[in-house]
């Protein structure tokens, strides 16, 4: 929270939630041991724990595809545009304001970060100061409120809400379902988990990967781990 003038401004945070998956530790043994003709029905261990090791350390990574997760995600655009990149082994369904014309909500930092020094191109500094802060949230405040009054404004002159969202900036929430393999969401974490993945991705697949590891408590440490 910030207090500008009587007024506390609320941080929202960004959102995985866990729908539904299919597959385990031992369906990610199974799959690699159908080359030898073999099936296991349960989980050793020892044995397993070790095959999963190996699997993920020598980049045999066909076994964790056969695992899918569903989540739900609410992100701002920015946010979600940048998770879009990753295609391989995922599926996306996502809100569209062409058709939802209810109330956006925005985005809000709970800090605000200042440009990188020596010249890097991408990512972000230090936060600004406590001056800079209040000034920076005056600026964003005031464009977010207008963008929601335009919005607001061209609906109720009638037009339609696939031309009205064009004035919705990057920080508007939006939603979608994501589906995808093991190894897919374990490629998606090690880029977004790295300290240059910027700060808001970053948080995003923390909450991913703490929704996943549980359901593949050996898997996913494996194949999270430094080669």
């Amino acid at each position: 929270y910030r207090t500008e003038c009587g007024r506390v401004w609320e941080y929202r945070p960004l959102k995985a939630e866990y729908l539904d998956h299919l597959g385990s530790d031992l369906s990610i043994c199974n799959a690699a041991r159908v080359s030898f003709d073999k099936h296991h029905a349960a989980f050793d261990s020892k044995s397993d724990t070790r095959l999963i090791a190996y699997l993920a350390r020598e980049g045999h990574w066909t076994p964790f595809a056969h695992p899918q997760i569903t989540l739900r995600m609410t992100t701002p655009i920015f946010v979600a545009r940048q998770l879009a990149k990753h295609q391989i082994g995922l599926v996306w369904s996502e809100t569209s304001r062409r058709y939802v014309d209810s109330e956006p909500e925005f985005y809000t930092p709970d800090e605000w970060r200042a440009r990188p020094e020596n010249g890097i191109k991408q990512g972000s500094g230090v936060a600004m100061g406590d001056k800079n802060q209040i000034h920076a949230d005056r600026v964003y405040r005031h464009i977010v409120q207008s963008a929601k009054n335009a919005y607001a404004d061209l609906l109720t002159l009638g037009v339609c809400p696939e031309q009205a969202r064009a004035v919705l900036p990057l920080s508007t929430y939006t939603s979608w379902i994501w589906t995808g393999s093991l190894a897919a969401y374990a490629r998606i974490c090690k880029l977004r988990l790295d300290s240059h993945a910027q700060a808001e991705t970053q948080e995003i697949a923390q909450h991913i990967a703490a929704i996943i590891q549980p359901l593949f408590p050996v898997s996913w440490p494996a194949l999270m781990a430094e080669k």
